[in-house]
C-alpha cells in the first residue's frame, strides 16, 4: 500500500487503543493492526472491576470494544490482520501482514504477553470459570472461598498474599521445596494463618466434572497423587512476551520483554513499546492505558523532529 501513516500500532489491547486515541486526537493518521479482536487479554476476562470509571465493573470484551470505538471516533483506523514481519529501521517502517503491507513513520509495539499455562486438559475450557491467571483481576470473586496458587516466584507469592486477605484458604503449590520469590515475601506468607504450602508438587490434572472442583496433585518425591478440592486456581508460573516479531531489532531484556523505560522509547528512533510487552513492574489494564498515553506524547515529539 502506498499510504504512509504517521503512527502504526501493533496490537489492539488497552495500551494500543489508548495510544491510538491520543495520536488520532492529536491529528495524526493512525492505524491499529490487531489479529483477533479489540481488547487483547482483557477480552477473555468476564468481569473487570479495577479499571476506573465503571462503578459496577464491565466485561473485558465490551471494554475492548469501547476502547476501539473511542479511538475510531477521532479517526483511528483498525485493520484486522496478523503481522507476519516488521521492519523497524529507518524513517519509514513497515509491517507485512495477512492483509498486505502497511507503512508508518512511528511504530508503537503493543503486542502484550501471554500467561504460561499449566498445560493440563480442560484448562482452556475452564478459563474464567475456575482457572485464572491474574489474582489482582479476579481474586475478589473468591472472597471467603478456597483457592490454589501454582508457582513459586515473586508473582505467585504476591498473588498468594493478596488472596490470603480475601479467601478463606489459599493453597500454594510449588514444584520445589522452597520459594524462588525474594525474601521479602517469605515471612508474611509463613505468618498467614490461611496459607497452606504444598512443596515438591505439580498439578497432574483438573478434577473431572462439568464444573471446576479442584486439582489433582502429584508429589515429585514420593510420587503420591492427592486430590485438592478448591473453588479456583490462579496460575502464576510466568508470562511469555510476544516479542518474536522484533527479536534482533529492538533491545530485549533477559526475559525477552522489550527494554523501554517510562518514556516507552526503545533503542530504535520512532519505535515505542507499551503495555505488557515492555519491561515494567506492574502489568494491569490501567498501567497499559497509561503507557499508551505516554507513548503518544513522545511519538508526537519524534514526528515534530521529522517535520510532521
Amino acid at each position: 500500500m502506498d499510504k504512509i501513516y504517521d503512527v502504526m500500532i501493533v496490537g489492539g489491547g488497552p495500551a494500543g487503543y489508548t495510544a491510538a486515541l491520543y495520536c488520532a486526537r492529536a491529528g495524526f493518521s493512525t492505524l491499529v493492526l490487531e489479529k483477533l479482536s479489540a481488547g487483547g487479554q482483557i477480552a477473555l476476562t468476564e468481569q473487570v472491576d479495577n479499571y476506573p470509571g465503571f462503578d459496577e465493573g464491565i466485561d473485558g470484551f465490551t471494554l475492548g470494544q469501547k476502547m476501539e470505538a473511542q479511538a475510531e471516533r477521532f479517526g483511528a483506523e483498525t485493520e484486522l490482520a496478523e503481522v507476519l514481519s516488521l521492519s523497524l529501521q529507518g524513517e519509514v517502517k513497515s509491517a507485512v501482514t495477512t492483509e498486505g503491507t502497511f507503512q508508518a513513520r512511528v511504530v508503537i509495539l503493543a503486542t502484550g504477553a501471554n500467561p504460561r499455562p499449566l498445560g493440563v486438559a480442560d484448562e482452556e475450557a475452564f478459563l474464567g470459570r475456575g482457572v485464572h491467571y491474574c489474582a489482582a483481576c479476579d481474586g475478589m470473586f473468591y472472597r471467603g472461598k478456597t483457592v490454589a496458587v501454582v508457582g513459586g516466584g515473586n508473582t505467585a507469592a504476591a498473588d498468594a498474599l493478596l488472596l490470603s486477605r480475601v479467601a478463606k484458604e489459599v493453597h500454594l503449590i510449588h514444584r520445589r521445596d522452597s520459594l524462588r520469590a525474594t525474601k521479602i515475601y517469605h515471612q508474611p506468607l509463613q505468618e498467614a494463618s490461611n496459607v497452606v504450602f504444598h512443596w515438591n508438587s505439580t498439578v497432574e490434572s483438573l478434577l473431572p466434572g462439568e464444573a471446576f472442583t479442584g486439582l489433582r496433585l502429584r508429589d515429585k518425591v514420593s510420587g503420591a497423587v492427592t486430590d485438592l478440592a478448591c473453588d479456583g486456581v490462579f496460575v502464576s508460573i510466568g508470562r511469555s512476551p510476544n516479542t518474536a516479531l522484533v527479536a534482533g531489532q529492538v533491545e530485549l531484556d533477559p526475559a525477552d520483554y522489550v527494554v523501554a523505560d517510562e518514556t516507552t522509547r526503545t533503542n530504535l528512533p520512532g519505535v515505542f513499546a507499551v503495555g505488557d510487552v515492555r519491561t515494567k513492574a506492574l502489568r494491569q489494564v490501567v498501567t497499559a492505558a497509561a503507557d499508551g498515553a505516554v507513548a503518544s506524547h513522545y511519538a508526537e515529539e519524534y514526528l515534530a523532529e521529522l517535520g510532521r
